[in-house]
């Protein structure tokens, strides 16, 4: 991967690492310092949940601390395309509840950044096995 791109992927990839597991820690532990978690799940989900809103929030950031550290470790590139459908359904969550609009433009950008992430991942695992790039448009690779 050209070196220019390198500090992109690092920065992602720290941010896609802490953020998560932090956020995660917070519902974990129920300190809400961050936000107060179970206001942000919409009434059409919390009819069907099996749990209340606290331990569904605890779940979830189960969930989210296996993200973060899987992105800081050896499955990044899981990790990210796992953290960029969850920001989506979040997003879709938000919107369903009819409130917190700027909160769900916000994760879908951050959907898309995740996504940027392993997608960068990918190109730069093919880079240091030393493999040629992937193949352009005619089919043959590119230096």
């Amino acid at each position: 991967m050209r070196k220019e791109l390198e500090s992109a992927w690092w920065l992602l990839r720290i941010g896609f690492g802490v953020a998560p597991a932090l956020a995660g820690l917070d519902k974990i532990l129920r300190t809400n310092l961050l936000a107060d978690w179970p206001s942000y799940i919409s009434p059409l989900a919390a009819g069907v949940l099996p749990v209340s809103g606290d331990v569904f929030m605890q779940v979830v950031g189960v969930i989210e601390v296996a993200v973060g550290i899987a992105i800081l470790t050896v499955a990044t590139r899981l990790g990210a395309y796992v953290a960029s459908v969850w920001l989506v359904l979040i997003a879709l969550n938000l919107i369903s509840s009819g409130q917190f609009f700027d909160i769900a433009v916000r994760d879908v950008l951050m959907a898309v950044a995740a996504y940027t992430l392993a997608r960068l991942t990918e190109v730069r695992q093919v880079s240091i096995a030393g493999a040629p790039r992937y193949a352009s448009v005619t089919g043959q690779a590119t230096a």
